[in-house]
């Protein structure tokens, strides 16, 4: 059964939210995940929900003949495994490390309790759901009907934060092409070749770090 949450209390106390998902506690335990590593397993049990503090994370749900699709790429900042507050018994996906990770574990139990009292914790929550929401969606959209030139270029520009800042170059911390293809769904191969023409453009710079242009943007406008 899901979770059924009391109604919020008018005494809730201050909430430090930032302070509540970077610390562990009681009622939550931060785990260091390598990169590579599963963080839980499709069909595994659905009884806590995460919050990614570093890192990336792939959600992909597998066939029973072995085939894998990815359903979404999460970065810092964002909840996954809340199927646990729906009352799924199992996960649905299985979540794998794209790089070193750092993951607060919440039981189910303590987010109900935040929900029913503390403001906070639930406006940031119910954001993440809409949010989230919208990113899957247009992840399902980008791999049925675009190339893999326009997914690179759409994956690079969301980890530099592209609509988030005015300035007309974005850096990154570097990632391997190995990471990249996992991410958008594509081979190695093809995602080098990209990235190479990306740089021969003037699109992106390696430095150290990875340099975005905002004119990256103009490939995914062209049919």
């Amino acid at each position: 059964m899901p979770l059924r949450f009391p109604r919020r209390g008018r005494s809730a106390r201050a909430f430090d939210l930032d302070h509540y998902l970077t610390t562990a506690g009681a009622d939550r335990r931060l785990i260091e995940y390598p990169r590579g590593a599963t963080v839980f397993v499709q069909g595994g049990r659905d009884d806590e929900v995460m919050y990614l503090r570093l890192g990336t994370v792939k959600l992909a749900v597998a066939s029973k003949i072995g085939r894998e699709a990815r359903v979404a790429t999460l970065g810092p900042g964002t909840f996954f495994g809340e199927g646990a507050l729906a009352g799924q018994p199992l996960r649905t996906a299985t979540a794998t490390a794209l790089t070193a990770c750092t993951v607060l574990l919440i039981d189910r139990e303590s987010v109900a309790r935040l929900f029913a009292t503390q403001v906070t914790f639930a406006e940031c929550f119910l954001q993440h759901l809409l949010t989230q929401n919208g990113r899957i969606q247009a992840d399902l959209v980008d791999q049925l009907f675009n190339s893999v030139e326009k997914r690179l270029a759409r994956t690079l520009l969301r980890r530099a934060g592209y609509g988030t800042s005015t300035r007309p170059r974005l850096t990154v911390p570097m990632i391997s092409v190995d990471a990249l293809a996992s991410e958008v769904g594509a081979t190695r191969s093809r995602v080098s070749f990209f990235m190479n023409r990306f740089r021969k453009s003037g699109f992106i710079h390696f430095n150290g770090r990875l340099t975005i242009d905002r004119s990256l943007i103009t490939i995914l406008l062209t049919d």
